[in-house]
């Protein structure tokens, strides 16, 4: 499979690679033979993880195919079957309790795919995070239920039964089901690509699951002898099957968008359309000579296609590692977190502003939360609707201010109590009457402190070469590819109330290899999506060109602020921008 080219920053990526310190378990149990589920005689006593039950997985594929049946034969990711299996997974988890996001993918994914399907267990160390994902498309030459309906039903029925047996957690695990994997990784690539450095490295190991069901399969684990391997190496020695590393997928599925950022990763997969050798078949059975999955982007991969066996073994395999890396042996304490959004606020006196203020479970059971604030001056009340909340709930704090308050900057203390006390910090400003404190709301405009706050296309941020800042040492170089893609990075900030003047100022250096005057790339500036301003190729010019954008009308409003491009199949035109500021006055 070609995977898509991609800009690197100068500084590379670098792969983790630290060794393992699991202890294994005895191989002291014998593998069943090809066809037959082990029995419980054949099964060890490993930890407390739950025993997945096949037959509830091999229910999903039957979905999964009836699906591809009904629209046309296949799942492709541009298809409606692709559509429909999104919602039959996503019903299933919403259904258990988990938050379901579906992820567009705006950038770098086959035109009209589907989306991304992101659910995460709302328990555990949100600091510390252990990610399970299968790609849910498939090939438009067939229904793709063991490439790759066994990944996905498989993780499905695993993250059903965390949600069924609700054990305490030690981490956040989070499942991925990813789009347009059969066009070259392009969903779970997009997928990484919009997460900030911070959200990457929470992720403390990631592991994929893709084909691992095929009829005449290997056992193969991907980095087998890495640490993120150790627990999915320790259950398939535990039934005697001597795996070995996955050589034919290496770099062929999603996990390869993981390790291009450092993540740690692995997996397990039972093998495509490499053929199994004669030493494979002495110890795992089957027919040496034959590919794994002879049926593999064929229409004949269907239900009938599947080794209940092997299927088994992976999904006990899973939930085996999940349990290992992220349930907790002893019941955590009850805790909660407390959030302000917008954390900022500007009034006259004699007015008022409201914000959010949003409360998470971050570990143990959910409680009851009660809310006050501190630190408002004479002439300043707080109120809350409502004054408590259970855990994962919000409230809307009224901030009140008298008419005899003086102009000024006041720092609050918004604070929770229950069987912790955490609070969050709020800043309100005071204006005179028709007075205007001036300010700068954007951060990190030079991109000089990492990616933080930007959001989306954030891995065009940084030093590259072909380009330079404008000041400093990084930018966000958006565009540039050379064929069909978009890029765009924002953050929400909030314009201050009372100001005369709110604008924005950025530089923007274009270089192009279009020619003549027809708009062929572009580059705008959109306020909560709509586009304020447009530049494209034709506007192309040797070094920055200071621009700037009048924002009064938002003054007193929360927006979000974009920067965006649109880069056509032909040649390449790159938009650099640097130094961006929103000031009032």
């Amino acid at each position: 499979m070609v995977l898509r080219p991609r800009r690197l920053s100068l500084a590379g990526l670098a792969l983790a690679t630290a060794a393992a310190g699991l202890t294994l378990l005895p191989a002291s149990a014998e593998a069943a033979p090809a066809g037959r589920l082990p029995t419980a005689a054949h099964a060890p006593a490993l930890a407390a993880a739950p025993d997945i039950d096949v037959t509830r997985v091999q229910a999903h594929l039957t979905e999964l195919n009836s699906i591809a049946t009904r629209n046309g034969g296949n799942r492709r990711s541009t298809g409606q079957g692709y559509r429909d299996s999104v919602a039959y997974v996503k019903g299933k988890l919403q259904a258990a309790g988990y938050t379901v996001t579906e992820q567009p993918c705006t950038s770098g994914c086959t035109s009209g795919a589907g989306p991304n399907l992101i659910a995460e267990w709302p328990r555990g160390d949100a600091s510390k995070v252990y990610m399970f994902g299968a790609h849910l498309d498939g090939v438009s030459a067939g229904p793709g239920i063991n490439d790759n309906g066994s990944g996905s039903a498989t993780l499905l029925e695993v993250a059903l039964k965390l949600a069924e047996t609700g054990p305490s957690m030690a981490a956040r695990v989070r499942f991925g089901w990813w789009t347009d994997e059969e066009q070259g990784l392009n969903g779970s690539d997009f997928y990484v690509r919009s997460l900030t450095s911070a959200q990457r490295s929470a992720i403390k190991a990631y592991y994929n699951f893709d084909m691992v069901a095929s009829p005449n399969g290997g056992y193969f684990i991907n980095h087998i002898t890495s640490a993120a391997a150790a627990p999915m190496k320790a259950y398939w020695d535990s039934l005697n099957l001597q795996p070995e590393e996955n050589t034919e997928g290496a770099g062929r599925s999603d996990d390869y968008s993981f390790e291009n950022y450092g993540i740690p990763t692995s997996g397990y997969a039972m093998g495509a359309s490499a053929r199994k050798t004669s030493a494979q078949a002495a110890k795992w059975g089957g027919t040496a000579g034959t590919a794994y999955d002879r049926c593999y982007h064929s229409a004949c991969d269907t239900t009938s296609n599947i080794n209940a066996t092997g299927l088994n073994r992976s999904a006990d395999g899973v939930a085996y590692t999940l349990w290992k890396q992220a349930v907790s042996d002893t019941a955590p304490a009850n805790d909660f977190s407390v959030s302000v959004n917008p954390g900022t606020g500007s009034t006259d006196p004699g007015s008022s502003l409201t914000t959010t203020v949003s409360t998470a479970t971050t570990s143990g059971s959910a409680q009851t939360v009660n809310l006050s604030a501190s630190g408002a001056p004479a002439g300043v009340t707080v109120s809350f609707s409502p004054a408590s909340v259970t855990s994962g709930a919000s409230s809307t704090a009224t901030v009140s201010v008298g008419s005899s308050v003086p102009p000024g900057t006041y720092p609050l203390t918004f604070t929770g109590t229950g069987t912790a006390t955490r609070s969050a910090s709020y800043t309100l400003t005071v204006k005179g009457a028709g007075g205007c404190t001036p300010t700068q709301v954007l951060s990190n405009g030079g991109f000089e402190t990492g990616t933080s706050p930007w959001t989306g296309s954030t891995s065009a941020i940084g030093t590259f070469s072909g380009q330079s800042a404008h000041s400093g040492s990084r930018y966000a170089w958006l565009a540039g590819y050379g064929y069909a893609a978009t890029d765009s990075i924002g953050q929400t900030v909030t314009v201050p109330a009372g100001c005369a003047t709110a604008t924005l100022r950025y530089w923007l250096h274009i270089d192009t290899a279009e020619t003549g005057t027809t708009v062929y790339d572009t580059f705008q500036v959109k306020v909560n999506g709509t586009v304020q301003q447009t530049y494209s190729n034709a506007d192309a010019a040797t070094g920055y060109t200071e621009r700037t954008l009048d924002l009064g009308q938002y003054a007193g409003r929360q927006i979000t602020l974009a920067f965006a491009t649109t880069e056509d199949s032909g040649l390449q035109t790159s938009f650099v921008v640097d130094d961006a500021t929103l000031t009032t006055g």
